[in-house]
């Protein structure tokens, strides 16, 4: 007992140190060998994530690896949107001349700023420029068309089990599950001891930072239904979602609600999966399941950040961690793939489908069982391949 007590502490305290984030050594190698081949087209480097993901924490790091000089700017910064936003060569050359390296924080909050960027960057060919947005809503839109080949994206997201597992033994990751499962993966979340902390900075983040970039890049005028879709949307984790449905409860418009949801996508709050079909008649596809980048976030929208014991919703919770941390894997390890559910109108189903190098992969999530057969029409129809994930060897299906 007391081996156990001493080794929790221990991971603990392991917990409290730097997770190294898994995208970190891409960007910086980049970066490094940019500067030794003279041949290289320089691009610019895009961070996206949603806020308090550790984007700033992680260029910091990569900055602090280059021996450069480098102007860092916070674009919620006023003095610095408008020289940003201004199309103007002169203001821009003012602005970076002499420094060899630009970071922008915050660049969805520039106007333009995509055609600023290419300016720069066609204008200062040696300039390595790398820009954060903490949401996709503006400044995918304003950097897709003008930067054109000039760009390199990354996303960010919360904390990973591939990164955890770069630190901790497997034994210490499935230890760590419960928590996981309650608390979420947001970086900060893991410096915390106790759940009355880790409850204050949940609540805290999902009330000051989740729908700022919806509320100040957009023109919604009924904030409290957006905060009530999301509530809803909380409960229905793994479930088939009926924009109808959703829109009768708020009394909204069925198409209010799939821009609403188009909004919290764009924000890194949520993600639609669709169902995986060949058009076949028996095949249901029309409802998205809506999961939730991270279960801290989730539980906390609902109030209930209870034990793994007295929950009722355990397999939907493991069902939503391993999909997010299935799409944080293919997108680390740029494995491109496309992932869906399946489910057919006489029931059988399965809970995550990848479809990769034409091949189909077929997924069923048990928390707790370590058996279960796969269903007759799956393989009949596809004769793909077919795994229940559990919580025995959930390690293999995201790591």
């Amino acid at each position: 007992m007391v081996y156990f007590f001493m080794l929790a502490l221990r991971f603990r305290d392991r917990l409290l140190m730097k997770i190294p984030r898994y995208i970190k050594k891409d960007i910086l190698d980049y970066f490094s060998s940019k500067s030794k081949s003279k041949s290289k087209k320089n691009k610019i480097i895009i961070l996206y994530g949603a806020r308090q993901v550790g984007k700033s924490t992680l260029v910091g790091e990569i900055l602090a690896k280059l021996s450069l000089k480098v102007l860092k700017i916070n674009a919620d910064e006023v003095k610095y949107r408008e020289v940003l936003a201004s199309q103007d060569l002169k203001k821009l050359t003012s602005l970076v001349k002499g420094y060899e390296f630009l970071f922008i924080d915050e660049a969805q909050r520039v106007e333009n700023i995509g055609i600023n960027l290419k300016i720069l960057i066609d204008n200062f060919k040696d300039l390595k420029i790398i820009v954060t947005g903490s949401s996709a809503l503006e400044l995918a839109n304003k950097v897709k068309e003008p930067l054109t080949g000039r760009t390199i994206t990354y996303k960010l997201f919360p904390i990973s089990f591939l990164e955890l597992g770069k630190k901790y033994s497997d034994f210490e990751l499935v230890d760590t599950l419960e928590e996981r499962l309650r608390f979420g993966s947001y970086p900060e979340i893991f410096q915390y001891e106790t759940d009355l902390e880790r409850k204050d900075y949940l609540t805290e983040l999902a009330e000051a930072y989740l729908y700022k970039d919806i509320f100040d890049l957009t023109d919604i005028r009924h904030t409290a239904r957006l905060k009530d879709l999301l509530k809803l949307l909380a409960f229905q984790i793994g479930s088939e979602v009926s924009l109808t449905e959703l829109g009768q409860q708020l009394s909204m418009s069925k198409d209010t609600v799939n821009n609403y949801i188009s909004l919290l996508e764009q924000a890194f709050v949520l993600f639609r999966l669709s169902g995986f079909s060949k058009n076949l008649r028996k095949e249901v596809t029309k409802m998205d399941k809506i999961y939730f980048y991270d279960l801290g976030i989730r539980n906390i929208l609902i109030d209930n950040l209870k034990p793994i014991k007295d929950r009722d919703d355990v397999g939907k919770l493991f069902e939503n961690f391993l999909i997010t941390e299935r799409l944080k894997l293919n997108s680390y390890k740029k494995a491109y793939a496309s992932s869906y559910f399946w489910r057919i109108y006489t029931g059988a189903e399965l809970d995550y489908v990848e479809e990769k190098e034409m091949l189909l992969y077929g997924y069923e999530f048990k928390y707790s069982k370590t058996k279960a057969s796969v269903p007759k029409s799956w393989i009949e129809t596809y004769k793909a391949d077919y795994k229940l994930i559990s919580k025995e060897n959930f390690l293999d299906f995201i790591k």
